[in-house]
């Protein structure tokens, strides 16, 4: 599993005073890069370089986040298949569970315009980071 700590920013913040609900993608991509990295790990975003491509994100909101406090965001693999993966991610504030998501990313060749399969090499990094959402806690 992965960790980061993100600092809410005073635009982050609506008028209701708490994180508003647009924010958690850009926590959720942040909280991605590490896995980024087994693909390319310059995260050099060149077209030739660049090898995976976002199919399919999804958020649910538990509580609400506010302004003060920072947020910890958990990235992990759930699921691994051929050409594509799984990353469950949490949001965390003063160690309650606020928010969960996923993001499907398939392993892409954009020259090419088609899913490749993943090497066996980068299958056994994710492996080390699989693990059911409720384990994540």
């Amino acid at each position: 599993m992965f960790k980061i700590m993100v600092t809410p920013r005073f635009g982050d913040i609506d008028g209701l005073k708490h994180v508003n609900n647009t924010v958690l993608a850009v926590w959720f991509e942040k909280g991605r890069n590490p896995i980024f990295r087994m693909f390319t790990p310059d995260l050099d975003l060149s077209y030739e370089k660049w090898k995976l491509i976002l199919v399919r994100t999804e958020f649910d909101f538990i509580g609400q986040m506010y302004y003060g406090d920072d947020v910890e965001i958990r990235s992990f693999i759930s699921h691994i298949g051929n050409s594509s993966f799984t990353i469950g991610h949490e949001a965390w504030q003063n160690n309650e569970l606020k928010a969960t998501g996923k993001a499907v990313i398939v392993h892409f060749d954009f020259i090419e315009n088609t899913s490749l399969i993943i090497p066996e090499n980068i299958r056994q990094e994710l492996e080390k980071h699989l693990i059911e959402p409720e384990e994540a806690k």
